[in-house]
């Protein structure tokens, strides 16, 4: 059974919740579980308390509730020891494993949409080269914030560093990750631009008009 646009928050909310539930018993490094989660343990609530006043679109549900399981899993077995990155470094023989990069890729591709909508939503800009340049650079200054939250814990706690920033010997991993932020901004507006002005027509009414395309 497929859930409705009404029933679809609830759904995801359920699975990400059974997910973090498994994926803090025995994690690997209890400190860097609780480091990767903590955006979920923000969002959930916050979503939650939000659903009724400010209700996102289903796409942005769905980036949202995938972008948790992938820090959920990088959490429970610590970014470089998901067995899925292992698999990606057989298949391709890469020198590394780079779950960490879906990661990042996707800390562009979620908060992306997200800023998109809010801007969409709660501002005057429409869509067009302005915003899409605004969403751009601002996925990449939380990008820069995050690399910036890894350094201050890895400071805190030099036992946990490793576990947490999951660099893995790179000395352009902190490079890396906000090129790929970057690159999953530009992608995920790429994509999902027509879709998202749909659904946030449905969801919004008020801003319909400044998402018509214009002849």
């Amino acid at each position: 059974m497929n859930p409705t646009p009404r029933t679809l928050p609830a759904v995801l909310l359920a699975v990400v919740a059974v997910a973090l539930v498994a994926s803090g018993l025995r994690p690997y490094d209890r400190l860097t579980w609780f480091l990767e989660v903590l955006p979920v343990l923000i969002a959930a609530p916050l979503l939650v308390a939000t659903h009724r006043s400010f209700p996102l679109t289903p796409l942005l549900y769905w980036l949202i509730a995938i972008h948790s399981l992938i820090l959920i899993l990088g959490g429970h077995y610590t970014y470089a020891r998901v067995p899925l990155g292992f698999w990606i470094q057989d298949w391709f023989d890469f020198s590394r494993n780079h779950y960490d990069r879906i990661g990042h890729l996707m800390q562009g591709i979620g908060p992306a949409i997200v800023a998109r909508e809010l801007l969409l939503r709660t501002s005057p800009l429409a869509p067009g080269k302005w915003l899409f340049t605004i969403v751009v650079f601002t996925i990449l200054g939380v990008s820069a914030t995050y690399e910036f939250i890894e350094w201050w814990a890895a400071l805190a706690s030099e036992e946990a560093s490793a576990a947490f920033l999951g660099t893995q010997g790179d000395p352009w991993d902190t490079q890396w990750d906000m090129f790929l932020a970057g690159c999953g901004a530009i992608a995920a507006q790429f994509l999902f631009e027509r879709t998202h002005d749909r659904q946030i027509a449905v969801v919004d009414p008020a801003v319909a008009d400044k998402l018509r395309p214009r002849a």
